[in-house]
C-alpha cells in the first residue's frame, strides 16, 4: 500500500494550494480518506475527512477555506486550500481508513509553508 502526497510548497498569506494524495495497493473507493497536519512542536490533528459516500467533515479552523474531494477513478484525494494563513503552516499527511476492518494507512507528508 502506498499513499503519495504532493502539492505542498511555500505560499504567501491569502494564497492557495491544492494537495493531492494518490493511493495504490488498496481498493480506494472502499476507504474513507483524511487529511491531517502537524505543525512543529505540536500534535498531528485532523483537518478534513471524506467518506466513501462523499460526505465531508472539517476542522473548525479550516471550514470555509479548505475543500476535500476525491476521484475514485484516479484513486486520488485532494485538499484545496484557499485563504491560507501562517498558522496553516505544517506538514500535511493523508490517511486511508477502512474502520470496519481496522485498516489504516498513512502517506508521507508534504510541507506547506505560509509566509506572512
Amino acid at each position: 500500500v502506498q499513499l503519495q502526497a504532493s502539492g505542498g510548497g511555500l505560499v504567501q498569506a491569502g494564497g492557495s494550494l491544492r494537495l493531492s494524495c494518490a493511493a495504490s495497493g488498496i481498493t480506494f473507493s472502499n476507504y474513507a480518506m483524511n487529511w491531517y497536519r502537524q505543525a512543529p512542536g505540536k500534535q498531528r490533528d485532523s483537518v478534513a475527512t471524506i467518506t466513501t459516500g462523499g460526505r465531508t467533515n472539517y476542522a473548525e479552523s479550516v471550514k470555509g477555506r479548505f475543500t476535500i474531494s476525491r476521484d475514485n477513478a484516479q484513486n486520488t484525494v485532494y485538499l484545496q486550500m484557499n485563504g491560507l494563513k501562517p498558522e496553516d503552516t505544517a506538514v500535511y499527511y493523508c490517511k486511508a481508513d477502512r474502520n470496519y476492518y481496522g485498516f489504516t494507512y498513512w502517506g508521507q507528508g508534504t510541507l506547506v509553508t505560509v509566509s506572512s
